[in-house]
């Protein structure tokens, strides 16, 4: 394992991106280029490695902002759900049966069938209830129920809850929802190509604990970092371990995202090509930087994920770097 604990200095004139490497037997194997950039809630660029502009889809760590609509229109309300429901709402689960089945009482409440998720069925399982992303299309289903809103088309970019959607990240990125660019994710629902400086600024005011729609939904994380991922899953032992200091919610393509609760600033990391053992590697990397786990801690993170056996090691050089506006 390896880590780097220090700053760069302010006035730095180029902010490379971090590399990890894996070695065997301490041979190098493989090499990954990953970006990550730290903003504050107003969207400036704090510290960067590498390109904070750089444009990737967010992919899953969009599922908070999506299960914004399930708060405001009062559909979680109405229902009486509880900080469950919220968590499986954002959630990239492991299909468990626990999971699962916070997933069905979303829809049970809402008296809606399992049958009208439309996310796959995963391979080798019995339902869409199992996908990861069941608990994202309940809370769609709910609202969708809640608002009059049509069923059959609720994955349509021009539907009233995609809608939604747009607007209200528009909000948080201060420019109109309607300028998004938004693609068809794996599990069928509308995902958005953002810069990485957006991404993070999307994290820092989803950790600032200001706006009460994006509290909730924090807290319904950290409550439940089991429901959000899953055990052994990065996402869920970030924030058990970080006892309810640090947000983390990762995405595919080696898109990880992550705020320090209270502090009003996000993380946001894209691997190149899309690895998601180096994004896990470099989360920790910058954790530490940052200070925002404990060495204790991150030591046992590390010895989970940048040890995938004895015989293989992750590592990490580079760090993030106070930004000068270059």
């Amino acid at each position: 394992m390896s880590f780097s604990s220090s700053f760069g200095s302010s006035g730095r004139s180029s902010a490379p991106p971090l590399e990890v490497r894996l070695t065997r037997n301490g041979i190098h194997e493989s090499l990954h280029r990953v970006h990550a950039v730290v903003c504050d809630q107003r969207g400036r660029v704090l510290m960067r490695a590498g390109d904070p502009q750089q444009l990737s889809f967010i992919r899953s760590a969009l599922k908070p902002f999506q299960a914004q609509v399930f708060v405001s229109s009062g559909a979680a309300d109405q229902a009486g759900h509880d900080d469950r429901a919220l968590a499986i709402a954002c959630a990239s689960h492991a299909g468990e049966p626990s999971q699962a089945r916070e997933a069905f009482k979303i829809l049970w409440k809402a008296d809606l069938e399992s049958e009208q998720l439309q996310c796959p069925v995963p391979s080798g399982r019995q339902s869409p209830l199992e996908h990861n992303c069941s608990g994202k299309h309940a809370a769609f289903l709910a609202t969708c129920k809640r608002m009059q809103w049509p069923l059959e088309s609720y994955l349509q970019l021009d539907h009233p809850l995609q809608q939604q959607v747009l607007k209200r990240v528009g909000e948080l990125l201060g420019m109109p929802g309607a300028e998004l660019l938004a693609a068809r994710d794996d599990c069928g629902a509308p995902t958005l190509q953002l810069q990485l400086a957006q991404m993070a600024l999307l994290f820092a005011h989803l950790g600032a604990s200001e706006q009460p729609e994006l509290e909730r939904l924090s807290r319904a994380m950290i409550s439940y970092p089991e429901l959000v991922a899953g055990e052994g899953r990065f996402d869920t032992v970030v924030m058990r371990s970080s006892h309810g200091q640090v947000l983390s919610k990762g995405g595919a393509e080696g898109v990880q995202c992550l705020s320090r609760v209270g502090e009003g600033l996000g993380l946001a990391i894209k691997v190149e090509d899309g690895a998601s053992r180096a994004k896990h590697a470099v989360a920790l990397q910058l954790m530490r930087q940052l200070e925002w786990l404990t060495p204790a801690t991150l030591e046992a993170l590390g010895e989970q994920f940048l040890v995938p056996n004895p015989a293989v090691r992750l590592e990490v050089s580079g760090e993030l770097r106070f930004d000068n506006g270059r």
